[in-house]
């Protein structure tokens, strides 16, 4: 089910995630008229069983979550349309999105919550296994491969942090430097007071046996066994549309991508256009993106009650004045 988009919103949402249903809740509850726009193209969509680490809604799938929320958001009268917007333009007091199939549809705010993509090396077999064996986050996905065999590929800064977390979940893990120079001194030291194995030279390959992850391969030939692989992928705010609103992703003080910079509220440098969940905020996991989207929609709620205040102000003072 999808919905027809009509001339003009309040609010346009873009993207249909947690933050951006969530938002579009908040609005729609707020009795101001939301279109959620969304691709239907989650990051989590690679085989992505169930969501974790959300309280009250422990591993449940992405889909329910997702239908669950349209649900929600049409019950309060909000708009939910299947699309993807190709770009944004300041048109007077407001906004113009237009959709790649040339559809276009007129806000008075944007709330931008597109998320991001994970950009992976270029291992073979890596992708194929992405979300399932092959992994990011302890917290997400650590419990079901806890007591494993597990692997940390260095990928980045934070590697070996990711190392030091996944070692709470098994005792059996192993840090693959990869291209990277390798742990420092204190790094090193670290993993080798917690156990952690250190193996370098570069990783050519996974080995995959009867639909599952069962080693790493080396340039050398070497495969170490392996049952699971922690990958930090690089992580790129969707954002190339906003480029006509002056707005563009910038490098994140960790090193780990790119982001939408914005105030603890969601609000960004471009007056009207607000942002949550993984856009701006890289590590927020399903809660933490939710509730991102909520804290905006109040933003943009209050400041479209600033402006409406206002302009009634000024049209009781000119009828005072005739």
């Amino acid at each position: 089910m999808t919905d027809q988009l009509e001339n003009s919103y309040d609010v346009v949402v873009v993207g249909g995630g947690a933050a951006g249903l969530n938002g579009a809740l908040m609005l729609a509850r707020s009795r101001r008229s939301v279109a959620v726009i969304d691709s239907g193209t989650p990051r989590n969509a690679p085989n992505v069983l169930g969501v974790h680490g959300l309280l009250a809604r422990e591993g449940v799938s992405p889909t329910e979550l997702v239908e669950r929320g349209r649900a929600e958001v049409r019950g309060y009268g909000g708009h939910v349309v299947n699309g993807e917007v190709a770009g944004a333009a300041r048109e007077g007091d407001g906004f113009t999105v237009t959709l790649v199939d040339g559809t276009s549809v007129r806000a008075r705010r944007l709330l931008v919550t597109t998320g991001l993509v994970d950009l992976l090396p270029e291992i073979p077999g890596l992708r194929e296994r992405w979300g399932r064996d092959v992994l990011h986050c302890p917290y997400c996905h650590g419990w079901e491969v806890r007591d494993q065999a597990i692997g940390v590929l260095a990928t980045g800064p934070m590697s070996v942090h990711q190392a030091l977390l996944f070692r709470q979940l098994s005792g059996d893990v192993t840090y693959f430097t990869h291209h990277s120079a390798g742990p420092d001194a204190e790094q090193a030291e670290q993993l080798a007071a917690r156990g952690i194995r250190v193996v370098t030279g570069a990783v050519t390959a996974v080995e995959v046996a009867d639909d599952r992850l069962v080693g790493v391969r080396l340039a050398d030939g070497t495969v170490v066994r392996r049952d699971a692989l922690s990958v930090a992928p690089r992580l790129v705010a969707r954002a190339g549309f906003l480029a006509g609103l002056g707005l563009r992703a910038v490098d994140h003080p960790s090193g780990v991508g790119e982001y939408v910079p914005a105030d603890p509220f969601g609000r960004t440098e471009t007056a009207g256009v607000w942002v949550a969940g993984n856009v701006s905020d890289l590590a927020a996991q399903v809660g933490a993106a939710a509730a991102g989207g909520a804290v905006a929609a109040a933003a943009i709620n209050t400041d479209l009650i600033a402006e409406e205040t206002r302009q009634a102000v000024a049209a009781a003072r000119s009828a005072e004045s005739r």
